[in-house]
C-alpha cells in the first residue's frame, strides 16, 4: 500500500484524507441511525401506557425525550397537550425540524465527497500529465523513469478518486432513504398520538 501511495505522488494524500473522512462519516451514521437509537420498538405503546396510568409527570417526559429521536417528538406531543392547536403544532414541528437536522447530519458531507473525490483524482491526473510533459524531450532523450512516474500519478489518482466517490454516493443514498423512512414513521406516530390525546381531551 505504501508503494502505491509513493507511486501515486503527493496528490494522493488529498484523496487519502478524503477517504478517512468518508469512512468516519459512514461509521458514525451507521451507529447514529440504528433503529434502537432512533425508533426503539414499542415506544409509542409505552407512551400511551404512561398516559393511561397518569404517570406522565415532567421527569418521565424528560426521560422519554432523552431516550431516542422519536422519544423527543412524542415527549413534545405529551408536554404540549394542554396548548391550543396552533401552539401545539408549532412546538411539535420545531422539535421535528431539529430531529430531522440531527438525522441528516453529515449526509451533505458524503454528497460533497462523492462530487469532490473524482475532481481530486482529476487534479492528480493533471499533475501526472505535467510530469509526463516535463519528461518529454523533442530530441528523444527524455527521462523514461519520470514519464513512468507521471503515468502512475495520473492513473492512481484517477482510480482512487473514483474508488472513493462510488461508496460515498452509495452510502449517501442509503442513509437518505433510511432517514426519510424514520421521519415518515415518526410523523405518523406523532400524529396518531396527538389525535388520540385530542379525542380524550374532548370526551
Amino acid at each position: 500500500m505504501l508503494d502505491i501511495i509513493h507511486a501515486a505522488g503527493w496528490p494522493i494524500w488529498l484523496l487519502v484524507a478524503t477517504s478517512v473522512i468518508t469512512l468516519a462519516i459512514i461509521i458514525e451514521r451507521f451507529l447514529a441511525l440504528r433503529p434502537s437509537q432512533v425508533m426503539p420498538r414499542g415506544l409509542p405503546e409505552q407512551v400511551l401506557e404512561l398516559m393511561r396510568r397518569q404517570q406522565d409527570e415532567p421527569d418521565a417526559v424528560l426521560r422519554l425525550a432523552r431516550s431516542s429521536a422519536i422519544g423527543r417528538i412524542l415527549a413534545e406531543v405529551v408536554a404540549q397537550r394542554w396548548q391550543d392547536d396552533a401552539e401545539r403544532q408549532a412546538a411539535i414541528e420545531a422539535v421535528g425540524r431539529d430531529v430531522s437536522w440531527r438525522l441528516n447530519r453529515y449526509l451533505a458531507g458524503l454528497a460533497t465527497i462523492s462530487v469532490v473525490a473524482p475532481l481530486l483524482g482529476l487534479f492528480g491526473t493533471v499533475v501526472g500529465m505535467i510530469e509526463i510533459f516535463g519528461a518529454y524531450d523533442p530530441s528523444g532523450t527524455g527521462n523514461p523513469a519520470q514519464m513512468a512516474h507521471g503515468i502512475a500519478i495520473a492513473l492512481y489518482n484517477t482510480g482512487f478518486g473514483i474508488l472513493i466517490a462510488i461508496p460515498a454516493l452509495i452510502f449517501h443514498r442509503y442513509f437518505r432513504s433510511r432517514v426519510e423512512y424514520f421521519l415518515h414513521t415518526m410523523e405518523r406516530e406523532a400524529g396518531a398520538l396527538d389525535r388520540l390525546i385530542n379525542r380524550r381531551a374532548s370526551s
